[in-house]
């Protein structure tokens, strides 16, 4: 009979040792993958995209900095960079969302940057206050609704998906989700921590189903007539709509897309964004690369590919984006966002979202 303590035990060892191989696999390869000679700046990463690894190439080309590159999860980066401490190889960390960003800076693994480019190329809604990190591109978080059972002129805003009428028809993604934390965060910081909890309950009261999948599901959802309205990133749809996969088109064509909360406050959006790490090996790489993501070249490279939005306001969108149309956005600083995560989290916590 197995003791439940032991286990419990070689549970935790076998994750500890995830970690520590993780983190030395990390070392190794930027150890091994750069000559004494050569100029470096070493990336750890979240961001899973074809488009980010051309833009490191074409850096490397431009400068020739070559950029060492580890990918996870951004809970796994941000732990490595926990245990690795001041011997960390870490010059830059790449992740989605301005609550991990916060969630970074909190914990002291960011370091305050001030440069004259990143302050230009990227409007101060997109950036840390005290620079500790600046966003790269956003996406928006809009309503995806069955162009076969919803007229738009029935969506107005996100606080009114909790009017009767929408009993059984929205779909969207678990309480652990950070895009829903910060949607709710936005919440907060717009309507109070009551008005919050009144609207998560109300929308929690509508769903078709329990909240699950990612945002991919909730369009094929949508699309399969489980529900009729959901909320998803523009991105998104972005990617689904150019999938090699026949599944993924045809469910995205079946869906139309609203921004909310036009006539008021705007609609909700977030970022995907870059820090330099505290003990960065190779600060003025790391600042290098950063800014050299945020010039109107880089940008425009990833709008058409990866169909986000790009920060810097001189360059242009992808034609998706512009079929789509312009709409007004939310202005609320996206440091706010990380700021209120805990609040949000305590609330779908509350009202028993899962």
């Amino acid at each position: 009979m197995i003791n439940f303590a032991t286990q419990i035990n070689k549970t935790m060892l076998k994750h500890i040792l995830k970690t520590v191989v993780i983190a030395l696999g990390g070392a190794l390869m930027f150890a091994c993958g750069s000559g004494e000679k050569q100029e470096v700046v070493n990336v750890y990463t979240h961001r899973h995209y074809e488009a980010d690894q051309k833009l490191f190439d074409m850096f490397t080309e431009a400068t020739g900095i070559k950029v060492n590159v580890v990918s996870a999860s951004a809970d796994e980066l941000i732990q490595k960079l926990e245990l690795e401490g001041p011997n960390s190889p870490a010059d830059v960390l790449i992740t989605v969302d301005a609550g991990r960003l916060h969630r970074a800076e909190d914990k002291g693994l960011l370091q305050a940057v001030n440069s004259a480019t990143l302050n230009t190329n990227i409007p101060a809604k997109f950036r840390d206050p005290e620079g500790f990190w600046f966003g790269l591109t956003y996406r928006a978080r809009i309503l995806a609704y069955s162009t076969e059972r919803v007229n738009p002129e029935e969506l107005s805003t996100y606080e009114a998906l909790t009017a009767p009428e929408w009993k059984g028809r929205v779909l969207t993604r678990s309480s652990e989700n950070i895009y829903n934390q910060s949607l709710l965060a936005s919440i907060i910081a717009h309507h109070g921590a009551e008005g919050a909890q009144e609207w998560a309950a109300g929308l929690l009261a509508n769903m078709a189903r329990d909240p699950k999948g990612s945002d991919r599901d909730q369009v094929k959802a949508v699309a399969a007539g489980e529900g009729d309205v959901a909320i998803v990133n523009t991105y998104y749809i972005g990617i689904m709509l150019n999938d090699s996969n026949e599944e993924e088109r045809k469910a995205a064509e079946k869906i139309g897309i609203f921004f909310p909360n036009q006539e008021d406050r705007g609609t909700h959006i977030n970022i995907s964004g870059a820090g330099v790490t505290k003990y960065a090996p190779n600060k003025d790489n790391a600042i290098k690369l950063i800014e050299f993501l945020s010039e109107s070249s880089s940008q425009e490279f990833l709008a058409n590919i990866n169909f986000e939005y790009p920060v810097n306001p001189s360059t242009e969108f992808s034609d998706l984006l512009k079929k789509w149309g312009s709409f007004k956005s939310d202005d609320l600083n996206l440091s706010v966002l990380g700021e209120k995560n805990a609040e949000a989290v305590m609330i779908f916590d509350r009202v028993g979202w899962k």
